[in-house]
């Protein structure tokens, strides 16, 4: 137990993080890889916001690192897949999707998808949003 408290204080001294935001009382050796991920998230010129309620909830990103989205998922089996990776554009998306087994699928970004904010209620929905 020394060791895992003595690597988790090492960890916290060479990536500073804001103590607010850091439930310390989880942190442990199974959640402190989520810890690394979102200090990474952190560093990057970029942000993710990212809620999911529900049971068997997905979301896959491939984001440039100018790429602010903030993701919504209220609801049991929906996918949200989104990928700007290849454009080196800066972007701003919302996506709330409210509902049961919908799936958004997002391509690509430019200057009409920049700012979007796709809302999806209700149940079996399926989005397909290609942007070149």
């Amino acid at each position: 137990m020394f060791t895992l408290r003595w690597s988790v204080f090492a960890l916290c001294m060479v990536l500073p993080l804001q103590a607010q935001k850091i439930d310390w009382d989880k942190v442990n050796s199974n959640t402190i890889l989520n810890l690394i991920n979102r200090q990474n998230m952190e560093m990057n010129a970029g942000y993710s916001d990212i809620i999911q309620m529900g049971d068997y909830n997905n979301t896959e990103l491939s984001l440039n690192n100018r790429t602010i989205i903030t993701v919504k998922q209220l609801g049991d089996y929906n996918a949200l897949y989104f990928i700007n990776s290849f454009a080196d554009k800066e972007t701003k998306a919302a996506i709330i999707t409210q509902g049961s087994n919908n799936i958004i699928d997002v391509t690509g970004s430019n200057s009409i998808s920049d700012g979007i904010q796709i809302n999806v209620k209700g149940d079996n929905r399926t989005v397909f949003m290609r942007n070149y």
